[in-house]
């Protein structure tokens, strides 16, 4: 890709190492020297030394600087990268400088990638503190729902920079998001606060060159690492984190759920799991759906309690697939069927308490309940915790579900929307061979039968039906709350394929 004959590349030598430095974007105001790691500050042609950036965090990320594509036919080229963290997770944000002589960033998090520029509003922006998790707000005449409030704070950077928070200074960002897909992040590091507002894009739309080589020996994709290595905080057996992202893993020896968010040099907080669930499909066992290649890297199962009926309880399994290029979905097993689902980049439209609009379509509210983790395997690219508890909703239009997911207690701060689609059972046997298995597999997932006589059944047909319905519901009613979720999904009432769909959007949601 040729330079731009406008875009005008400034060098000047490090003052920290005398390395070259180049700042190819007039946007860039700071600079991380990518020899000595020192931050550079820009006063017109000199550079002043103003300490020293911690190094970024290596992941799985297929983008790096001077990386080149085009987007609405406007080449451009990745300069710079911030990478920031919150409670949950983390993220990146990758500066790019466009050939017309504007700047534009792309988020990643976990394999998910917002395209967005600098925005502005008439409005007087409220406080941090006085933004309402859920409620709707209006910015430019467009209705926006508040999806996030999280304290952040910057990590670590490279190359150019169009700005530089004090890093490891905490700082509120508010994430609203739109019925349109549009997410707006309003950045309190700064007086008054900057705003940026994008839309999801996909990263092979993006005509990119330069990119890093992730591919490994078993074409899934990903670092050829050995991984880290640590021993379990309760029995001392060696665990090995593989994936470079990973918040949570549980120890394949005792199943000890293991915080590694603040890494795995010091001392490690875990939870003893007493009561092991097998998952139906082997973890790391690799998968083809919707054309692509997908590794099973986590699982966790969840209790649900629908509101105001608290001594009735179901569960249901969530399987965190992973792919390299695509980042992460989640295969949902709950009793009336299968589920693929991948947390949604925009928030529905509510029309009333029981309606929302998203992408064209209606989905009507089926359950509101409390979900509750109480088991978990493998790596979490967010916190997992035992116990962990949200409140969650399903809605429903035809095979496509929809689901909101608030996380509960005080940290409270973030409302996930999800998207997905049934799938049938022979669809997951046959993506993971598991020809041989279809009774473990078989759910309620068949599609329902009319009334008006197009099934052509009779009424002693309609009467074994109801029977067999009396009978399977009789049965459910014996589950309790402490049954046993190693054999069973635990459900004590009918319901449809809920969960998290994608637990937290982990950074600032960009998602």
């Amino acid at each position: 890709m040729a330079d731009s004959p406008i875009q005008r590349t400034y060098r000047a030598a490090c003052p920290g190492c005398g390395a070259a430095v180049e700042f190819r974007s007039l946007a860039s105001t700071h600079a991380v020297c990518g020899f000595c790691q020192s931050t550079i500050v820009r006063d017109g042609d000199a550079l002043q030394r103003i300490g020293k950036m911690s190094e970024v965090f290596d992941d799985y990320s297929p983008l790096q600087i001077l990386s080149q594509g085009k987007i609405n036919n406007v080449g451009f080229t990745v300069v710079g990268r911030l990478q920031y963290k919150y409670r949950e997770g983390s993220w990146s944000e990758w500066l790019c400088a466009l050939d017309d002589g504007s700047t534009a960033s792309l988020s990643e998090d976990n394999g998910s990638f917002i395209w967005s520029k600098a925005a502005s509003t008439q409005r007087v922006l409220p406080k941090p503190q006085q933004w309402v998790l859920g409620n709707t707000t209006a910015i430019n005449g467009r209705a926006y729902s508040v999806a996030s409030i999280q304290e952040v704070a910057l990590m670590s950077a490279q190359g150019e920079l169009p700005k530089l928070p004090p890093i490891g200074t905490s700082f509120p960002v508010v994430e609203l998001r739109s019925a349109q897909g549009e997410v707006i992040s309003i950045d309190y590091s700064t007086e008054p606060p900057s705003l940026s507002s994008g839309t999801s894009i996909v990263l092979d739309n993006l005509q990119l060159t330069g990119l890093r080589d992730l591919t490994n020996k078993t074409g899934q994709g990903g670092k050829e690492v050995k991984g880290r290595h640590f021993n379990c905080p309760n029995c001392g057996s060696a665990v090995s984190v593989k994936l470079e992202t990973s918040k949570s893993i549980t120890c394949g020896s005792c199943n000890s759920l293991i915080d590694v968010s603040q890494g795995i040099g010091g001392e490690l907080s875990h939870a003893i799991q007493d009561e092991p669930v097998k998952p139906l499909i082997p973890m790391g066992s690799v998968g083809t759906l919707q054309g692509k290649s997908w590794q099973i890297v986590g699982f966790q199962h969840r209790m649900g309690q629908e509101i105001g009926d608290e001594d009735e309880s179901f569960g249901w399994s969530e399987y965190l697939l992973y792919n390299a290029k695509a980042g992460f979905q989640f295969l949902v097993d709950a009793e009336d069927g299968w589920s693929l689902v991948k947390p949604a980049t925009g928030a529905p439209e509510v029309k009333t308490s029981r309606l929302v609009t998203y992408q064209g379509s209606s989905f009507t509210q089926q359950y509101a309940y409390k979900a509750e983790t109480n088991y978990v395997a493998g790596e979490f690219y967010w916190r997992v915790e035992r116990g962990q508890k949200t409140y969650n909703e399903d809605y429903a239009s035809g095979k496509l579900v929809l689901s909101r997911e608030q996380s509960a207690g005080s940290s409270g701060k973030e409302v996930t929307w999800s998207i997905g689609s049934k799938i049938e059972a022979s669809t997951v046997i046959s993506a993971f061979k598991l020809k041989g298995q279809e009774a473990k597999f078989d759910r309620a997932d068949v599609a329902p039968v009319s009334f008006n006589g197009g099934t052509g059944m009779g009424i002693m047909g309609w009467i074994v039906v109801l029977v067999i319905i009396f009978i399977l519901l009789s049965m459910m009613s014996r589950c309790s709350s402490n049954c046993d979720p190693q054999r069973e999904n635990c459900s004590s009432s009918y319901r449809s394929s809920g969960g998290s769909y994608g637990g937290y959007s982990s950074g600032g949601g960009h998602k």
